[in-house]
C-alpha cells in the first residue's frame, strides 16, 4: 500500500525483514525516552537524521520508519 508515494508494510513484513538481515536502514520516531527504554533491533533515533550523509552513506538504500502503534 502507499500514501503520498511512500510504501506501508505490515509490522510482520518489517518483522520478517529484520529476521532476514535484508539491507535497509530503521529510523525510529517515537521520544527519545520511548528509545532508551526499548526499540527494534538496528533502530537508530530520526533526530539523528541531522547526521543522515554520515549515518546513511548508501543513497538508494531503503529506509524504514515506525512511530507507536496505531488504534
Amino acid at each position: 500500500m502507499t500514501d503520498g508515494g511512500v510504501a506501508r508494510i505490515s509490522r510482520e513484513q518489517l518483522r520478517d525483514r529484520i529476521e532476514g538481515g535484508g539491507e535497509f536502514y530503521l529510523l525510529e520516531v517515537l521520544s527519545e525516552e520511548s528509545y532508551r527504554k526499548a526499540h527494534l533491533p538496528g533502530a537508530m533515533r530520526f533526530t539523528e537524521i541531522e547526521r543522515a550523509e554520515e549515518l546513511l552513506p548508501e543513497k538508494d538504500a531503503e529506509i524504514v520508519t515506525y512511530c507507536s502503534k496505531l488504534n
